[in-house]
This record gives structure tokens, C-alpha cells and sequence, in this order.
């Protein structure tokens, strides 16, 4: 390269303009010769004056000539010096136009080595990896023609100087470069398609190192080759898909690489369009500009060449152990633990660069949060995890307590291993709830058997306790089910290094999920790939596990830090198989793990089998109550000093049944509360007559319903009746127990007059508040008898099978005796029946009107039959019976039965349409009675009421 010519500015300093030279100007044109013209003139005159001689005339020709002579010879000067200028500005130009030869030639250099393609990587082995930060979003699609930084300035308008400018402004042979990010797609032909997509792949792969790209491929044959790159096998904080022709571009990469055939269409996400015919003949299409190149095209061969040596490159310099581009098997690594120390939980989850990846849960606990979002791999890190310590360590020395809030299948797998006590998950309902609130009684247990020992802590060797880890998935959905339990945990936390007792805490999002006094216990972190910074702080004090890649690429790439990391760790989890749950399960030391909670409560518990397992401290037994939190099943029972007991249900759940239950136990001491109308009048003036005797339960069965079927006035005496006899089980020594649907009512009162509740299920939440219940404690779909007493959560017995009494005696009809009776009733098919079986007995019926026209002579009994208008008219009558003989009013009339009788109590409750009356004797109170119902009898001329009967 020739040096740039004299005066020109230093080829390195690429964007100092050239300087055309300036246009020739020619000189001025010379003024005329006046004097010089004139002199010669005087001259001439002068000398023919003074010789005469008309010679000397000629003289004054001189003038002209000189003038002429003037202009000729600066015409010529002028011709010669733009000749000079020209030929000075002609060698400018040329050396100008070496300089913009060179300078381009320096310009192409420098931009080749900026954004070198494949060629130039392989060329230059230490650029491998080495690019600058702009080079991390630029992608060479090939050899074009590019706007230069050369510029040139001065010069004429002329076709020279414009191609000069020409010259300088574009610069050929030059890499065209895209924005990696805008995602490029190769349309053409598919053998020259594929080769050029294999270039721009590598291109990417050759300038950016696995861990800051990482290369996502569908399956099939034409994209192997790209599984063989180092960066397919690691996660980066950016993700390369290469595509095939017709498939989509996934949602989670940065960048992509695509190939479709002609005239199918483009895929999405792709800005830029690269159409090749061959390696000499391509269009770019970027931008709204169509640029012609020379593309780069790699064979399969080659490829598979280049990216075998980045693999061994990336082993060798990255300490990546990429032996294969597939999953790291837990069985490859979980020996490499090494020798542990009695009383640690070493478990290799995977490898870090070509370590093994190794976490304690006693020396980097005692606790440990895992964060991933869904799709990271966080349930096989977890399952990498429990299998790793179970194959490793016996079950003396630890045993698990799986917990998988994610849909309840995340665990299966395990539950065969001898490990593990049990398996919870948010389809169990409260039984997740109880199993967590359990833990409260292993620590008691726990620090009972420590304290027993004489020792401090679990490391004693005079503590035989294996360490029972608490593996959680998904713990926000634990607590979003059940937020109460967070204090368990933090109780656990702060308690469980010495006692033995682990938590692994797996949630999608740390941040706002978890506590600080909870998160402050928890030592040891792992996060696999979140998508918000604020998780990846809270979890690892860096943003790192936000940069993990999504989908595929990142999916078992997790971020290690233990308390003493000064950063976190880039860790390849490892995965389980079948073969590793069977080694788990190969201990010869299996031996019988006690549970951390007791089984869940039976949906059916007969009494005989209560009363087997349970024996009764005395009193009636309810039912089984369950106290996770004390790891105890107790009976639950009933005693007289309880008072009252008030069992509430919703439908079909087992109120009736416990009432039975009750009453069954109770035997003759019993007294069941009839279910209809009349019944319970007649029980509760019987129960405010005479009080029960000491010892008696009295079985109120429907209280909220009890009423209902009673006219107002009736059931407002119930209802003071039963408050009076609620009010006596104190000083007189019986019981109540009263079941109930619904507490609202009339007989609200009464319920809260009762001390002792037991709340059975509900169908609906707000239901099971009404009724008083702890919102924790509802649980939709509970068995019949599931429910709380006392703060207790119970299962009733149920009540054994009663054999059927005696149908109740049936109260006998009534019958006229007194020489005469009224009979106050209204047209009604039970009047009637009556009437016709009192005459078949030869009781004589009359109307009122008939009778007080033509009284009867005394003789046998007489019955006055009347409506309740006819009596008003004839009141003088009614005085006459009401007070001296019988008077009997149909239930039918029961609105008049205090304006004829002038009856102050309310009378005893008559159903109407069953043959009921009202008997006022000579005065008295009302009596209910029985009207004599219709019998089949030999047809006679019905008796005409209207008329009286002839006279014997």
C-alpha cells in the first residue's frame, strides 16, 4: 500500500475529508493601452510639424499596434496558465483517488475485523467468543456494497469530481450487517437455503459463548448438527431458535435464525428477508431496502466440524462437562458425593462446569428455598433432590414429608420409597391442613425425646431421630389454600436445626410470597429461571436467574448460593428415572417410620367400633375428635353438666343421626321430642307440668323446624314452654340436645340459650360462618357427621339400628254423655262423619234453629249442631251450655274458639282436617279430643238435621 500523497491528512483518520482542488479561474481581462496608444500619435504630429516631412505621419500607427500586442499576449498567458492548472488538478485527482482506494481498503479491514463472518472466526481462533459489546446484536448476512465514512469535498460539478464523490461514499466488498435481534429468515432453495442458515447459526455461535446464547432447534434430521453445539446443551441469558421451513418461531427467543422455502409464507418475528439464489447472487430485505450480497454457505459436514470444536473449546475453557448433548443423569453423578460426615445431608443435584454440584442441608441449611417458574424444572430438581439423600442415606437417618400443591401428581412417583412418610397435596382438603398443623406436635415430640436423652440437639448420638425434611411444591397455592399455616412454617423454621426437621420450600415467586422472619431461616437458595428481577433478588441477591433462558434451553439450569457464596452458582440439575426410584427403595435397614400425623378421620364410624378403640371416660360419646397439632384421636363426649347441646347441620349431614345417637345411648333415660304438631304441644306442656327427672335427655330433633307447622299464637307458647325447660337443665339436672338447620327463626333464641355447640357440614361457606364456624374449618364436600365441636374437628358415630316400637296408641273418639252438648262445627266432611257415628250410637242430632223452636223433651243425650254464626245468634244457648253442660268446637273453627268460649290461654293445638275438637266441659279449660270418624253402615234415610227427630 502506497504511502497517501504530500499534504494529504493520515489514512487512519478514515473521516478527515479529501479536499478536491479548486476550478481554474482565468484572469482578468488587461485595460486598453490609452496612453501607450496615444503617445505614438503626438509623436508623429510633432515631428511632421517641425521637419514637414509627411513620413514621420506613419509614426502614429505605433498606437494601434501596441494596443493589439497588449491583448494578444495576455490572451496567451491566460491559455498557457489554465493549461498549467489542469494538468495540476488531473495528478490531484489521482492521487485523491488512490487515497480513497486506500482508505476503503483500510475502511473494509477494520470493518471485517468489527463484524467478521465464519470465515474470518476459523481464520482467527482467539476472536472465538472475544466479540465486542456491539458485535452482540449484529449478524454479517454477507459481501455487499455499504455507505463508506470516506467523504471528499471541493471540486467543480463535473462528471470527474462526481465520481470522485461516488467513489468515496460507497464501499464494496464490505460485511452487510442486521440487527441480530430483528430475527433473519432464508428464503430459497432448500440444499443452498440450509447452507447459508448454517453459516448465520454458527456466525452467532462463533461470536457469542454458551451461557450468553443459548440455541433452541425442533427436532429432525436437518437441524441435528445444531445439537451438537455446546450451546444447545446450556442455558444463556439470550436464546437462538433455528427453524425449519414452516415451523413458528418460539415465544421465549431472542433471536432466530429461520428457513422457509419459495413462495410459502414468512414466519413472524422475522424482519429481515435473505434471498439467495446461489452463494453470488442473494437479495437483503431490511427496513424498507433491498441490498444485492454475496453470501457465506456451510456445508452439513462443515458444520457438524465446526461445532464439535466448540464443544471440546467449551469443555477445555469453560469447564463445561458437555460429553453428550443430552440430560445429566442422576446415576452419573449422585457418587460423587463423597465421604459424608455422621449427622450431614450431602445430595448431588447435578454439575457445576465439571463438578459435581453438591448442597447439605445440615452444613448449608437448615432450610432452603427453591424458586422457578412454571417449566423450569423445578419438581425434578425437587425429585433430583429426595432421591439423591434417599440413595445415599438410610431411613434412620432421614425420612420426608412431600407436600405437592400443584395438582397432586407432582410426588407419585415416590410414594413407594421407604423414606417417605407420606404424601399430602391440595386435593386432600383439610387433610393438608392437618397433616402441616401435625408438625407442631413432631416438634413437641421431637424436643421431648431430646430433652429425654439429656442431649441439646439432634447431633447427639444419644438421639436416635432420623431428620425428617419437609419438601413443599408450590407454596404459595399452600398458603392461598390455607394462610394460616405460614406461621407453622416460620415456627418450624426457627425451631427445626436442633430438632432435626428441614424445610425445602418450592414456590414460582419468592418475592411477596414469603415472609421475611421465614425467608431469614432459609440459608440456602435455588432459583431456576424466573421472569421477574425482583424474585431472582430475593431469592439469590442477584438478577441472575432472570436471564436464565426460557423454554427448553433453560429448562434444569438453576443458580446455587449458600450463605458463604459470594455469588451464585450456574448448576445443570440432573434427572431421575425409574431405576433411581427402585435404588432408593433398596435399603436392607427398612424398618417401621413413624408418621408425623395420624390417619384422617373415617367417613363412617360405627358406635360398636367407637366404643372398641375409644373407651369412654363416662357421659354419651358424640363421636372421634381429631387434634393433629397433639397427634391424638379422642372421643368426644357428651355430659350432663354440658347442659345443653346444640348440634347444627346442613342437609343431609347427619343432624338427625346424631341426635339418635344420643338418644340411642341413653336408652329409658330418653325422652324424644315427637316430630308432629300436636305431639310437640302436648310434649312441651307435659315437659312444664312436670319438669324431667334428674339424668334425663331430652331429644329435640328439627328445633329451627319445630314451630313452623304451628299457627303463631301455638308457637309462641312452644316456644316459652321450651325456653323454660332449657333454662331448668341447670338446677334440675337433665339435658338437652337439640338439633338444627338453620340458626335463624323464632327459636334463635333458644339455640343461644344452649352452652355447647357441635357444627356438622354445610353445603356453603357463608352457611358454615352463620352457623358460628371457624372459616378454616369449612371444608366443601365433607362426609355426613364430619364437623367441629369445641374447636375440635370430629366425625360422628353413627347411630345403631332401632328396631320399630309399637305404633302409638291412637287417643279414643269421643263421645257425647251429657244429656245435652253443642256442637259448634261448619260444613266439613269430619263434621259429618261424626254426627253420622254419634246417631248410629242413638245420640240424637238437632240444629240449633230446630231446637230452639221446638226443644226437645229430656231424655237420652242430645247434640245441638250448629255453625259458629248460628251459636252468636242464640247466645242465651251458648251461655246455657258453655256453662252447664258440654260444648264442643270443631277444629275448623278454631278463629272463634275464643269469642264463643271467651277462653283466655290459648287451647291445645288441633290439626286441622284430622277429626280434632275442642271440649269445654261445664266451664273448664279446652280440652283437645278426637271426633268419631265415618263408619260403613246399612243405608237408612239419612236423619234431616233441619227438623227435629218425632218424639218417643
Amino acid at each position: 500500500m502506497t504511502a497517501p500523497p504530500a499534504g494529504f491528512p493520515a489514512i487512519g483518520d478514515l473521516a478527515e475529508p479529501l479536499t478536491l482542488p479548486a476550478p481554474w479561474s482565468p484572469p482578468g481581462r488587461p485595460a486598453l493601452p490609452v496612453v501607450a496608444a496615444i503617445v505614438p500619435l503626438l509623436g508623429a504630429v510633432g515631428l511632421w510639424l517641425v521637419t514637414g516631412s509627411a513620413m514621420s505621419l506613419w509614426l502614429a500607427l505605433l498606437g494601434p499596434l501596441i494596443a493589439t500586442a497588449t491583448f494578444a499576449d495576455a490572451a496567451r498567458s491566460a491559455r498557457r496558465e489554465r493549461r498549467r492548472h489542469e494538468s495540476e488538478a488531473q495528478r490531484e485527482r489521482s492521487s485523491i483517488s488512490r487515497a480513497i482506494e486506500q482508505r476503503h481498503e483500510l475502511e473494509r479491514q477494520r470493518a471485517w475485523a468489527r463484524h467478521p463472518d465464519v470465515a474470518s472466526l476459523i481464520a482467527r481462533d482467539d476472536d472465538v467468543w472475544r466479540a465486542a459489546p456491539e458485535r452482540l446484536d449484529a449478524l454479517v448476512v454477507g459481501d455487499g456494497e455499504v455507505p463508506s465514512v470516506v467523504r471528499v469535498t471541493g471540486g467543480l460539478g463535473d462528471d470527474a469530481d462526481a465520481a470522485l464523490r461516488a467513489q468515496a461514499g460507497r464501499l464494496s466488498h464490505a460485511p452487510v450487517v442486521v440487527p441480530a435481534s430483528a430475527g433473519i429468515v432464508v428464503v430459497g432453495p432448500p440444499v443452498i437455503a440450509a447452507a447459508v442458515q448454517r453459516a448465520l447459526t454458527l456466525q452467532l455461535c462463533l461470536a457469542m459463548p454458551p451461557g450468553g446464547l443459548a440455541v433452541a432447534t425442533a427436532s429432525g434430521d436437518e437441524l441435528a448438527w445444531a445439537a451438537r453445539l455446546p450451546h444447545a446443551a446450556t442455558a444463556g441469558t439470550r436464546v437462538l431458535a433455528v427453524v425449519g421451513p414452516g415451523e413458528p418461531v418460539p415465544a421465549e427467543a431472542d433471536l432466530a435464525v429461520a428457513r422457509a422455502l419459495p413462495g410459502e409464507p414468512l414466519p413472524p418475528r422475522c424482519g429481515v428477508v435473505l434471498t439467495v439464489s446461489s452463494p453470488e447472487v442473494a437479495r437483503l430485505e431490511y427496513a424498507g431496502h433491498a441490498t444485492p450480497v454475496r453470501v457465506e454457505a456451510l456445508a452439513r459436514d462443515q458444520a457438524e466440524s465446526i461445532a464439535d470444536g466448540l464443544r471440546v473449546r467449551a469443555e477445555r475453557t469453560l469447564g463445561l462437562a458437555l460429553g453428550s448433548a443430552g440430560a445429566i443423569s442422576l446415576s452419573e453423578v449422585v457418587d460423587d458425593a463423597g465421604p459424608r460426615e455422621d449427622g450431614s445431608l450431602p445430595a448431588v443435584l447435578g454439575r457445576h462446569g465439571a463438578r459435581p454440584a453438591i448442597v447439605d442441608l445440615v452444613a448449608d441449611g437448615p432450610h432452603a428455598i427453591v424458586a422457578g417458574v412454571t417449566g423450569s424444572g423445578k419438581s425434578e430438581l425437587l425429585i433430583t433432590w429426595i432421591l439423591s439423600l434417599c440413595r445415599t442415606h438410610s431411613p434412620r437417618d432421614v425420612v420426608f414429608l412431600l407436600a405437592d400443591f400443584k395438582g397432586g401428581t407432582a410426588f407419585d412417583a415416590l410414594t413407594g420409597v421407604p423414606h417417605v412418610t407420606g404424601v399430602i397435596t391440595d386435593l386432600d382438603g383439610t387433610g393438608a391442613r392437618r397433616a402441616i398443623e401435625s408438625l407442631r406436635a413432631e416438634i413437641r415430640t421431637r424436643e421431648g425425646a431430646i430433652a429425654g436423652a439429656g442431649a441439646r440437639d439432634i447431633r447427639d448420638a444419644r438421639v436416635s431421630l432420623p431428620r425428617l425434611v419437609v419438601v413443599v411444591d408450590e407454596f404459595a397455592a399452600l398458603l392461598g389454600d390455607h394462610p394460616e399455616l405460614h406461621a407453622v412454617f416460620t415456627d418450624v423454621a426457627a425451631r427445626g436445626r436442633a430438632l432435626g426437621i428441614h424445610l425445602v420450600i418450592g414456590t414460582q415467586r419468592a418475592a411477596g410470597v414469603i415472609r421475611e422472619s421465614l425467608l431469614a431461616n432459609c440459608p440456602l437458595r435455588i432459583s431456576l429461571r424466573v421472569t421477574d428481577a425482583a424474585d431472582s433478588r430475593a431469592v439469590l441477591g442477584a438478577d441472575d436467574a432472570a436471564h436464565l433462558p426460557g423454554g427448553s434451553a433453560g429448562r434444569g439450569h438453576a443458580y446455587v448460593r449458600r450463605a458463604g457464596d459470594t455469588a451464585p452458582q450456574r448448576v445443570r440439575i440432573a434427572l431421575s428415572d425409574d431405576t433411581d426410584v427402585v435404588a432408593a427403595s433398596g435399603h436392607a435397614e427398612v424398618h417401621a417410620i413413624r408418621r408425623p400425623w395420624l390417619p384422617a378421620l373415617p367417613s363412617l364410624l360405627p358406635l360398636d367400633d367407637l366404643r372398641s378403640r375409644h373407651a369412654a371416660p363416662g357421659g354419651l360419646l358424640l363421636g372421634l375428635g381429631d387434634e393433629p397439632d397433639l397427634q391424638r384421636q379422642t372421643p368426644v363426649v357428651i355430659e350432663a353438666a354440658d347442659r345443653g347441646v346444640l348440634i347444627v347441620g346442613g342437609p343431609r349431614s347427619g343432624v338427625t343421626n346424631a341426635v339418635e345417637l344420643i338418644a340411642a345411648q341413653a336408652g329409658s333415660d330418653a325422652l324424644r321430642f315427637p316430630a308432629e304438631p300436636e305431639g310437640v304441644w302436648d310434649a312441651a306442656a307435659a315437659l312444664v307440668a312436670q319438669p324431667p327427672a334428674p339424668g334425663t335427655v331430652v331429644c329435640i330433633d328439627d328445633l329451627d323446624a319445630l314451630t313452623a307447622r304451628l299457627p303463631p299464637d301455638h308457637a309462641h307458647v312452644v316456644a316459652e314452654r321450651l325456653d323454660t325447660v332449657i333454662r331448668g337443665t341447670g338446677p334440675g339436672g337433665y339435658l338437652v340436645v337439640a338439633g338444627a338447620h338453620r340458626l335463624s327463626g323464632p327459636l334463635v333464641r333458644l339455640m343461644e340459650l344452649l352452652p355447647r355447640r357441635v357444627r356438622l357440614p354445610f353445603p356453603t361457606r357463608s352457611e358454615h360462618l352463620a352457623a358460628g364456624g371457624d372459616i378454616q374449618q369449612f371444608a366443601a364436600g365433607a362426609p355426613p357427621g364430619r364437623g367441629d365441636a369445641d374447636g375440635i374437628v370430629l366425625q360422628t358415630a353413627l347411630a345403631p339400628p332401632t328396631t320399630p316400637g309399637a305404633p302409638p296408641t291412637a287417643a279414643d273418639d269421643w263421645a257425647p254423655t251429657s244429656p245435652l252438648t253443642g256442637f259448634v262445627t261448619r260444613r266439613s266432611p269430619a263434621a259429618r262423619a261424626a254426627l253420622e257415628a254419634w246417631e248410629q250410637r242413638g245420640i240424637r242430632c238437632v240444629s240449633i234453629d230446630a231446637y230452639a223452636t221446638d226443644p226437645p223433651v229430656a231424655g237420652d243425650p242430645l247434640v245441638v249442631v250448629g255453625e259458629p254464626d248460628d251459636w252468636q245468634r242464640h247466645w242465651r244457648l251458648l251461655a246455657d251450655v258453655r256453662g252447664d253442660h258440654d260444648l264442643v268446637v270443631d277444629a275448623t273453627c278454631g278463629p272463634e274458639l275464643r269469642l264463643l268460649t271467651g277462653a283466655r290461654e290459648v287451647p291445645p293445638y288441633c290439626e286441622p282436617g284430622r277429626g280434632r275438637a275442642w271440649l269445654i266441659a261445664a266451664g273448664a279449660e279446652p280440652a283437645r279430643i278426637v271426633l268419631p270418624a265415618r263408619q260403613i253402615r246399612p243405608v237408612r234415610p239419612a236423619g234431616n238435621l233441619d227438623r227435629p227427630r218425632p218424639r218417643p
